[in-house]
């Protein structure tokens, strides 16, 4: 690979990260107006981050999480 390939490669790996973090950025703000619009209708904004979360676990997962968390709960007397 001569010099000059190496330098284009390198450029367009560059390129093609730095694409996609201001991609990834316009996302992050549309999510964040999303999540703001619900606020401004009167919703939970914790509740539905917590529901967004919980929906994108496996079932497997979401039970563990869900008897370690009733386990601390039942320790601390909740």
């Amino acid at each position: 690979m001569t010099t000059d390939t190496t330098g284009k490669e390198l450029r367009s790996f560059i390129e093609r990260y730095e694409t996609l973090a201001k991609e990834k950025s316009e996302i992050v703000d549309q999510q964040k107006d999303v999540l703001a619009e619900a606020k401004a209708r009167g919703y939970d904004t914790a509740a539905l981050r917590e529901i967004i979360k919980r929906r994108s676990m496996s079932p497997d997962d979401l039970a563990e999480r869900d008897a370690v968390l009733e386990m601390y709960k039942s320790a601390l007397g909740m």
